[in-house]
This record gives structure tokens, C-alpha cells and sequence, in this order.
């Protein structure tokens, strides 16, 4: 088989690819749904909290003890773990910034305020500490719970997970918070 035939068979492909796009985007022209207004059935335990363009938006509000949470948690587990954020950031005493900040010493410390690190305006303006209770809200998913970070990472949705790796963050300081 020489060159050609190869361009061919790729050429082929893309163009089927590309028509399956324009199909997709045709269609979604043509057939609009229109969402109801009202929800055909209430949800207990859900608050919405406004509407933008026919989405509702809901939130859950659910109050969790940080002392159980933790209680799931271990530190072992919280190293593996961890890897995960490793791509982004440093655990190291004096280490320095990756794509994000180093967390060294992370819990007791005002959110936003590590030196050297250029902070997206929502997390430098977030006048709160990094307490067990924030970095669980944040790690459930960090671009809900701070709206404008740059944090694109999805989060972390099982609890054992959250857990060991608060443990884990706060193991890593010259003074760990104590657990409650």
C-alpha cells in the first residue's frame, strides 16, 4: 500500500467524522426543546438557587462532622491519594510552586495567601482560613465551591478519599492542626 492510499483511507475517516458533527449540529437546530418552567416534582432536601436561561439550578445543603469524616481517613491512603494533586503541586518544606501552589503547611493558613504564587482573583479574595471543614468543601469539587478558580481539577467525590488527604496536607507542616 503506498502514500496515497493511506491519505485516501485518512481522508475518508475525517470526512465521515466531520459529517457526523454537522448531522449532530443540524439536528440540534432543528428540534429545540423547551425545558418547563416548574419541576413536575419536588425533591426534598434541594433549594434552588436561581435560574439562568431555562437551567435551574439545585443545591444540596447537607451538614457534615468533619471529626466522622476524618475518622474514615488514613494517612498511607492519603500519600496515594495525593499523587493525583501531585501533577499540579508540591508537599515540601521551602519547595517550590508548581502549576500550583506548594501546600506545605496548607491548614491554619489564610486561603490564597501562599508567597510567591500568582492567585486567581476568586481564591486571593476569599477571605476565609483553610480549615478541615474549607478544604473538604473545596476538594468535593474546587470550582463550585469557589466560583473563578483556576483550579480545573474535578475533585475528589468519595469521602475515605477526601478524608486521607486532609489528613495527609495537614501532616505536612512545621505545625499540624490538631485533629478534631
Amino acid at each position: 500500500m503506498d502514500s496515497f492510499e493511506i491519505n485516501k483511507i485518512i481522508a475518508a475517516i475525517l470526512l465521515t467524522a466531520l459529517i457526523i458533527i454537522g448531522i449532530g449540529k443540524i439536528t440540534d437546530s432543528l428540534f429545540h426543546i423547551d425545558r418547563p418552567e416548574k419541576s413536575a416534582y419536588k425533591i426534598e432536601g434541594i433549594e434552588v438557587s436561581g435560574a439562568k436561561d431555562n437551567v435551574v439550578e439545585a443545591k444540596v445543603e447537607e451538614k457534615i462532622d468533619i471529626a466522622e469524616l476524618l475518622a474514615l481517613g488514613d494517612l498511607t491512603h492519603g500519600e496515594k491519594v495525593f499523587k493525583k494533586c501531585s501533577a499540579c503541586h508540591m508537599i515540601a518544606d521551602g519547595g517550590k510552586n508548581l502549576i500550583g501552589p506548594n501546600l506545605w503547611g496548607t491548614l491554619g493558613r489564610k486561603v490564597g495567601s501562599y508567597p510567591d504564587y500568582n492567585y486567581s482573583k476568586a481564591l486571593a479574595s476569599y477571605n476565609k482560613n483553610w480549615t478541615f471543614e474549607e478544604l473538604n468543601g473545596f476538594l468535593i469539587k474546587p470550582a463550585s465551591y469557589i466560583k473563578g478558580t483556576k483550579m480545573a481539577f474535578a475533585g475528589l467525590r468519595k469521602e475515605k478519599d477526601r478524608a486521607s488527604v486532609i489528613l495527609y496536607i495537614n501532616s505536612k507542616s512545621s505545625s499540624p492542626l490538631p485533629t478534631p
